[in-house]
């Protein structure tokens, strides 16, 4: 009994001293925005399929733990471009992702935990390089600066996408040209926006000289319209209905002593 007690308080020494010796190796505890994966050396090698939430985790030492951060991060480049007519662009970047974590698997087998220096800053760099490749220095800096940004977004986004990368934002925050092409630059569009100026101010008196002249036609439509229809009649008669509603007003006295050479009575005086 005594030899049989023996035997097991020798194993459960062994088994906390081999538990002892190993627990780096066998407890995890993954922290909030951490996932990992497995590798099991020995039987099936690298389970892609199952990723390992956040929480305490116990691992057999001889398998290994893979911990990636799924965490959004931002990376900041400055590179030199060439545009379309082969002058140089120094552009300064900002681009913010993050891995897509039920695919962390995916992306290990193919680039491994160094995933960011060797792919996505190179297809960051590359998308920058092809799109505005296909754009002069002027509409890179201004004119067409935001649709620069937009291919650029678009063409990152579905090659990252593929390696399973989410491309969350992308900036261009500076762009620099050597100091006399941004001056020509400069001044061409100060010349172009005083230019339109002036054609707006243009098309404006032009517009208000057409109002103008509409106006004064319709007034001359209408007095020409009045004239024709005042008869003699009919002036003769309005004469009458003033002369009446005058000889009504309580205010008024009117003397009739006779009628003028267009048939109205004549008012000689009131009070």
């Amino acid at each position: 009994m005594n030899k049989q007690f023996s035997s097991l308080l020798i194993g459960a020494v062994v088994v906390l001293v081999v538990v002892i010796f190993f627990s780096s190796s066998m407890f995890f505890k993954l922290e909030p925005g951490d996932r990992a994966i497995i590798f099991r050396q020995f039987t099936t090698g690298l389970d892609k399929e199952n990723i390992y939430p956040p929480g305490f985790h116990v691992v057999a030492p001889w398998n290994d733990l893979i911990v990636y951060n799924v965490k959004e991060q931002t990376r900041e480049e400055m590179m030199d471009v060439l545009d379309k007519n082969g002058m140089s662009v120094n552009v300064d970047m900002s681009v913010r992702f993050n891995p897509v974590y039920v695919k962390i698997g995916f992306l290990h087998e193919v680039f491994g935990q160094e995933y960011v220096n060797r792919l996505v800053i190179p297809e960051v760099r590359s998308s920058v390089r092809k799109v505005m490749g296909r754009y002069a220095a002027e509409e890179i800096y201004s004119t067409k600066r935001q649709e620069v940004e937009e291919s650029i977004i678009n063409e990152t986004t579905e090659i990252l996408k593929v390696n399973n990368i989410e491309l969350r934002a992308m900036l261009i925050r500076s762009i620099n040209l050597p100091s006399n092409i941004k001056d020509a630059i400069e001044s061409k569009l100060t010349t172009e926006q005083e230019a339109l100026a002036y054609q707006f101010k243009l098309d404006r008196e032009r517009s208000e000289a057409e109002r103008k002249e509409i106006e004064a036609k319709g007034i001359s439509n209408y007095n020409l319209i009045l004239s024709q229809s005042l008869t003699k009649n009919i002036l003769t008669m309005k004469g009458i209905d003033a002369t009446l509603k005058l000889a009504e007003s309580p205010n008024s006295k009117v003397i009739v002593v006779g009628s003028s050479e267009q048939g109205l009575p004549l008012i000689l005086g009131n009070n």
